[in-house]
């Protein structure tokens, strides 16, 4: 759920500032983009230079940025998070973010951010069973802000009870259900399918194309980002899914990949074909290598391979199902039969060209449904698969 989400760490003067290293390390584990705010205090405790290194960006912790007196602005810092969390969150800047007191940039960041806003408190037992403090956190929850319950335990001054800042596993944790909970395909469980087939000719040619799986992945994992349940069944590639959360199958036949998908789409809510399954496949494998020393081969007799998207249309009960349409010539005409034929709720057209097609990063796409027509301008595929969802997200609701 953290996957390509921008987070904003605020970092306080506390001995638990040694735990936002480990905190940097899992979010950009995670797949976040992170970056730091630091008050003036905190780098007594932790090291920028540690913090830059493990987020991959400079750190913030001065209104001017340098000598030429460039500046640091507050204002677009708050902009880009899709969240910030506070972490560790001492009671200083706990009190000084519940009065607006804006003495150093990291309030400046949190007055000015739109985003949801988390603290994560570490103090001693006594500041934080203190009126004051618990005043001050109650006045922030009115604010809309979130706190993550510091833990019970060993603190730095020797005493023993609350006030513990939150281990980092268990903060992510709390964002990534925060991300849960907002994202539109949370529930929802999705099937895709992505690159080619294989159709063995002998042991060692097959017939096949070249479809990458690029397509198929970018759309599993923007499904992923939505909060759907993702199960990916691919077809030979050299691709690495960058979302744990996904579930991934590899197959090589279109034998194999009709077994995979008709098994995962019963429980599917949303499937989407993106697979460029072999049309055909040899009707007799041979079981030696066929040497090339046999001049000429009369003919390889073939025969169709199970239509996958047909047979998904005719078992539809209720899901939503997308197909793919690649074509050389009518290619609208054609895609509105094969969206009628194998009853898609919306079907994708591709062209092929010198910057679109099976090994390139771009696409030009239409998305098609039963009413409308919706042609794309070039963009990547990344892109595309944002549109594609986006579609889904619209039908679905």
């Amino acid at each position: 759920m953290l996957s390509g989400k921008n987070i904003l760490l605020g970092v306080t003067g506390s001995i638990a500032a040694y735990k936002s290293a480990f905190l940097v390390r899992l979010l950009v584990k995670a797949g976040a983009h992170v970056k730091v705010v630091m008050t003036p205090v905190s780098k007594e405790f932790i090291s920028s230079l540690t913090l830059s290194t493990l987020s991959k960006n400079p750190v913030y912790s001065e209104f001017v940025a340098n000598a030429q007196g460039e500046w640091n602005s507050h204002v677009d810092l708050g902009l880009w998070a899709d969240v910030m969390i506070i972490a560790p969150a001492t009671a200083s800047t706990i009190s000084k973010m519940a009065h607006g007191l804006c003495d150093n940039l990291l309030v400046a960041v949190y007055l000015s951010t739109r985003s949801n806003v988390f603290l994560a408190p570490a103090m001693d037992l006594d500041m934080y069973q203190h009126p004051s403090t618990k005043e001050n956190l109650k006045k922030l929850q009115s604010f809309g802000n979130r706190i993550i319950p510091p833990d019970n335990g060993e603190l730095a001054s020797g005493l023993s009870g609350e006030g513990r800042m939150a281990e980092p596993e268990a903060i992510v944790k709390f964002l990534s259900e925060h991300f849960k909970k907002k994202a539109s395909l949370n529930g929802k469980k999705a099937l895709v399918s992505a690159g080619p087939t294989y159709e063995a000719i002998d042991p060692v040619r097959f017939i096949g194309n070249h479809s990458s799986g690029k397509m198929g992945f970018a759309i599993a994992e923007e499904l992923a980002k939505q909060g759907a349940e993702v199960t990916l069944v691919c077809g030979p590639n050299s691709i690495s899914t960058k979302n744990n959360s996904i579930k991934r199958i590899d197959v090589v036949s279109s034998d194999e990949m009709y077994d995979q998908c008709i098994k995962y789409s019963r429980n599917s809510d949303i499937t989407v074909m993106t697979a460029a399954v072999a049309d055909f496949k040899s009707k007799v494998k041979a079981k030696e290598k066929i040497k090339k020393e046999k001049k000429t081969i009369s003919s390889i007799e073939v025969v169709p391979t199970k239509d996958i998207l047909s047979e998904l249309g005719k078992r539809k009960n209720g899901s939503m199902l997308v197909g793919f349409a690649l074509e050389t010539e009518n290619g609208i005409e054609n895609a509105k039969k094969k969206l009628h034929n194998k009853n898609l709720d919306f079907i994708v057209l591709n062209t092929l060209s010198d910057k679109t097609g099976f090994t390139h990063d771009t696409n030009k796409i239409t998305i098609i449904d039963k009413k409308s027509t919706r042609k794309l301008e070039l963009m990547s595929k990344e892109n595309c698969a944002k549109e594609i969802v986006n579609e889904i997200i619209r039908k679905v609701k």
